[in-house]
């Protein structure tokens, strides 16, 4: 039997629960070691004052622009790849692989030319005070050389996790992780090079995390063989990928939207420690968000494989453990944080002002997480069953459709208080918007179940 055959075999007849925690442990895992290594950042920065755990803040948006093409490229061409693969159309799956990987590095490459031309302008749009912008500039530096490493290494990670091969994509994340904490205190304190230092070792980490994932490939531990001369030529295959991953892009989009819009409204209307009291929070959620978010990737291909496999029961099955799953988890980790906040906000920084606006934000934040794994659950859904208006609808209500009117209009209502909120509502409205969703998606796999076995009886 094949290496494919193997790997399809695997994807649509290993038991859900074991298949869906197999490919979730690693997957989060990885989530979780690359949300500390953010958090870490924001830990050893934020010794260095308010201002420079704000710029912190500042740049991530710019990581967000980064992100939305790795993860656009990444989940169109991974979801693309999943659905190929349980097709058993292997050929056109190496395609889709080698456009998305060398897609990713070209336009990381035209971002960071126009980062590195245009780098204070861009960070004051980017919500940069007057005393944030020489630390944003220069954390944002290095950050803006890595962009072609970045947006490569998404693909990759999510090519691997396309296939099933969630353990590989950790191995290279994780490694890359814990490198990063390792040489930020030695970068930031040890060598005397302050915000810098942790910018440099965020690009050493990725290139280290880019080279691993790569060698993956270059090994041959993947179905998946990249190389410059499998670039389609096919305009469709563009199309698709981008199609697919739009969700990712409008995302990840408003991602970097919404924190533009937060950095300036908390420093309008709270200064430098609401700003750097905001940049800790969102690390924060981050890290809790990150469970959910690891498990639902790696539900993701089992999805995929299935749904195009035709096998309905499995689906389901998988749908359904994944919630409850990532739920729970995600409710307990919240209750964490909710009673510790003040503690959580004293570990970060010694500034009371900070620590005030914080435990307040993070307790705010934590009511509304649990909510979350809604959302995220229906959006990884339908993008791998290549249902692309309802994943891109999906996509765009958190951070975008939601959020985004929220934290312009709450701060005139509610001043300091409308900024520290705003994240929370919009977390609960969308949890609302996306049930129907849900529901209606359970009620259509169960209609197919109920087709497939009456067209059963009628062959019988």
């Amino acid at each position: 039997m094949t290496k494919e055959e193997l790997q399809y075999n695997k994807m649509v007849k290993t038991p859900i629960k074991r298949l869906v925690l197999n490919l979730a442990i690693p997957t989060t895992i990885s989530m979780l070691i690359t949300a500390i290594y953010n958090i870490a950042d924001t830990y050893f920065v934020a010794k260095l004052g308010a201002s420079a755990s704000g710029a912190v803040g500042v740049v991530f948006s710019f990581m967000a622009i980064i992100q939305a093409i790795g993860f656009t490229l990444g989940m169109g061409g991974g979801s693309y790849i999943s659905a190929l693969l349980g097709e058993k159309r292997d050929g056109e799956a190496q395609e889709v692989g080698s456009t998305a990987f060398y897609g990713a590095i070209f336009l990381g490459l035209l971002l960071m030319i126009f980062g590195l031309l245009f780098l204070r302008p861009l960070l004051t749009v980017l919500g940069a005070t007057d005393t944030v912008l020489p630390y944003a500039s220069d954390y944002a530096r290095y950050i803006v050389i890595g962009a072609p490493i970045m947006t490569s290494s998404f693909v990759l990670n999510n090519l691997l996790r396309a296939e099933g091969k969630a353990k590989l994509a950790m191995i290279g994340l994780t490694t890359g992780g814990l490198l990063n904490m390792g040489l930020d205190p030695l970068l930031i304190h040890g060598f005397n090079m302050g915000i810098s230092g942790a910018a440099i070792a965020t690009l050493i980490s990725q290139a280290v995390s880019f080279t691993i994932l790569l060698s993956m490939f270059l090994f041959k531990k993947s179905i998946i063989k990249l190389s410059i001369f499998r670039i389609s030529r096919k305009a469709y295959i563009y199309i698709e990928i981008i199609r697919i991953g739009f969700p990712s892009l409008c995302r990840q989009g408003f991602a970097s939207l919404a924190s533009i819009l937060l950095n300036n409204q908390a420093g309008k209307y709270g200064g430098d420690p609401c700003l750097s009291a905001m940049t800790i929070i969102s690390k924060i959620s981050m890290v809790i968000f990150s469970v959910c978010l690891g498990i639902g990737q790696g539900y993701q291909p089992v999805n995929g494989y299935n749904y195009f496999s035709k096998n309905y029961k499995r689906c389901k099955e998988a749908m359904l453990f994944t919630f409850f799953v990532s739920t729970a988890l995600m409710t307990f980790s919240s209750l964490l944080f909710f009673i510790f906040s003040k503690q959580v906000m004293n570990f970060f920084i010694d500034d009371n002002d900070v620590i005030e606006i914080g435990k307040v934000a993070l307790r705010y934040q934590c009511i509304a997480l649990p909510l979350m794994p809604l959302n995220t659950i229906c959006n990884m859904t339908f993008q791998s069953t290549r249902k692309k208006f309802k994943a891109a609808l999906l996509s765009c209500l958190r951070q975008g459709l939601f959020f985004i009117p929220i934290i312009i209009i709450m701060p005139l209502v509610l001043n300091i208080t409308g900024v520290i909120t705003s994240q929370a509502l919009a977390d609960i409205l969308t949890c609302l918007f996306s049930l129907p969703f849900f529901i209606a998606y359970i009620k259509e796999i169960n209609n197919k179940i109920k087709n497939e076995n009456q067209q059963a009886i009628m062959d019988y």
